[in-house]
């Protein structure tokens, strides 16, 4: 139930005849254009952050609704064709605009926690996830605490399924992220913070003790 009411509060940020969209979409959607419903939710992912990293649990419900409803998938190759199309664009994306960027990165890393293909994450959008993770984890982007924050709140979230995906770019990016906390002289201390935590997160087998947990929650809250 909580989910529901989660999805029914996030469509309420669109205009009436969206939110009757992509409310069709979620029980009915061989009823509804479902292009159209792709396009909708990756346009709102990328103007909105709080709405990119919650979008994954409303494509889930529309893909589960759809192979249930007509055994297709429409959507899903709809969601996917457009996901390419931005993820081809990101480095244009992120000149133009620090914000979208970030909310296309949580978005592609959202979809790739939520879609399964028999329990198991997109294969196809394993090496997109990385690739916007690396290069989150270049010197440039390690200046800017708004990427730097979004990549440390992606590990968290999906680091432990991407490392089981492919663990040898995970050591590789890890590598990236300590030379940064090490080397990188124009860190801010929030930065350097976040880092140091994601490095202690890892180690621990993706997670964190009670102790290092107070430490940097108190420091962030400070």
């Amino acid at each position: 139930m909580e989910n529901s009411s989660k999805e029914e509060y996030k469509i309420q940020s669109f205009d009436l005849e969206t939110q009757q969209l992509l409310k069709t979409a979620l029980k009915d959607p061989g009823s509804v254009d479902l292009e159209k419903v792709s396009n909708v939710i990756v346009d709102q992912s990328l103007k909105d952050q709080i709405f990119s990293r919650e979008a994954g649990r409303i494509c889930y419900t529309i893909v589960q609704a759809e192979a249930k409803q007509t055994n297709g998938n429409v959507f899903r190759r709809n969601l996917l064709n457009r996901l390419q199309q931005e993820f081809k664009a990101r480095e244009e994306t992120r000149k133009r605009s620090t914000q979208e960027w970030v909310c296309l990165v949580s978005f592609i890393c959202n979809i790739f926690d939520y879609l399964k293909v028999n329990n198991m994450p997109m294969m196809a959008l394993v090496h997109p996830v990385y690739d916007c993770l690396f290069r989150l984890a270049q010197s440039d982007a390690l200046q800017n605490e708004e990427e730097v924050d979004c990549l440390v709140l992606q590990l968290h979230r999906i680091g432990d399924q991407l490392e089981k995906m492919n663990m040898q770019l995970m050591d590789e990016l890890f590598n990236l992220l300590r030379d940064g906390f090490l080397l990188q002289e124009d860190l801010s201390s929030m930065g350097r913070l976040l880092l140091l935590e994601i490095l202690e997160f890892r180690a621990g087998g993706w997670t964190l003790s009670e102790t290092a947990q107070k430490y940097y929650y108190s420091e962030v809250t400070d």
